[in-house]
């Protein structure tokens, strides 16, 4: 096992804002809150995915809800392990070790806090190896694992207990209460035990994070392009460069959903580009033609200065951008994969193609 001590959130933080491709809620406050946990109750154990026992429970916790309310609803710092804690009464079994939901922003921080006030372990692993938009949008669905029991608790003290027909259906009635609560809550699911995690999760998910963290810290240290350092370490390709031009975002039916429509600069100048977004970004294109990346491989932006990941809900007019595509897991790219979160779930008319079969290997559009 390895121990992660308040300083290394920072890496962590960055790097799950850039796996978040624009969601998984504001890493910084989530930073925030794991560093005063950590401060307050010891580091995290963080151990790899292969050393769980398999008839060890794990539950993986997140945050549910839009990015954008917590731009004005800050969490009140208990209600993740209120939900966590709610499972293990209602499992009637201690939990052994806490699992993130998803790899990106908020989501890959608040583990750690709930790690550390439970003096739990965390799994180095996810459920998506990114961020998705819904909650039944993770491996665990892909091999069969129900999402309820599920606990969830808000700012002011409530709480609630759901069990479902699907983990589709869990998504939808726990999106409605948590419209109730104010647009955000914090959530406790996917209870398995420790051969399902090692079978369904993605493994290597926080170390990830804090490699893509420190790479681009380095980067910036030595005065190099931090951008050009973390396309290289996760094999991405260059999407375009451009200036944000126009928003058009809303906070609806529980997600920050919307378009940014950016002009193109150097290399890309004399073309527009637009991204549209439910949360996280989900295909970019030239404007009203060619496709340049899909859900689900990774669509992120980052300041064209320093290479500061940037999220849905702060975008704004005029920024300067470099939009990176990833790579997704394999697991993603299968039909099953595809059938959960590939563009056609989200109503976009085309197929998904992988980012490297549509762009050069030089990293560029």
């Amino acid at each position: 096992m390895r121990e992660f001590h308040p300083q290394d959130l920072d890496d962590v933080a960055l790097g799950a804002a850039l796996l978040g491709t624009g969601g998984g809620g504001d890493p910084y406050i989530g930073k925030l809150m794991a560093q005063e946990a950590i401060r307050k109750h010891g580091p995290v154990r963080v151990m790899e995915l292969s050393e769980l026992d398999d008839d060890a429970l794990v539950v993986p916790v997140a945050m549910m809800g839009a990015p954008t309310v917590m731009l004005e609803k800050l969490p009140s710092g208990t209600e993740a392990t209120s939900a966590f804690q709610a499972l293990e009464a209602y499992l009637g079994r201690k939990i052994d070790a806490v699992l993130c939901g998803e790899a990106g922003g908020l989501n890959s921080t608040i583990p750690f806090v709930v790690a550390a006030e439970n003096n739990l372990p965390l799994v180095d692993a996810d459920g998506m190896g990114r961020a998705f938009p819904e909650l039944q949008m993770v491996t665990f669905t892909l091999e069969g694992v129900e999402a309820t029991p599920l606990t969830m608790a808000d700012d002011k003290g409530n709480a609630a207990l759901m069990n479902t027909v699907n983990n589709h259906w869990t998504e939808r009635l726990a999106r409605s209460l948590t419209i109730d609560m104010g647009g955000a809550s914090l959530i406790a699911f996917y209870a398995m035990d420790g051969a399902t995690a090692k079978r369904s999760a993605i493994a290597g998910t926080v170390g990830l994070a804090a490699d893509i963290g420190r790479v681009i810290r380095q980067a910036r240290r030595d005065k190099q392009p931090a951008i050009e350092a973390a396309r290289k370490l996760l094999g991405g390709y260059e999407l375009f460069s451009g200036k944000i031009t126009d928003i058009d975002r809303r906070t609806e039916g529980g997600f920050a959903r919307g378009t940014a429509k950016l002009d193109g600069v150097d290399a890309f100048s004399g073309k527009s580009f637009e991204i549209e977004f439910q949360n996280e970004f989900l295909i970019a294109r030239e404007a009203g033609g060619t496709v340049l990346c899909t859900t689900p491989d990774l669509i992120t932006l980052l300041d064209a200065d320093d290479g500061e990941p940037v999220t849905t809900e702060s975008l704004r007019f005029g920024f300067r951008v470099v939009a990176l595509g990833i790579p997704s897991p394999a697991r993603w790219r299968t039909e099953e994969g595809l059938e959960l979160v590939g563009p056609r779930y989200f109503g976009y008319d085309t197929d998904f193609k992988p980012v490297e079969a549509q762009h050069s290997s030089g990293g560029s559009a």
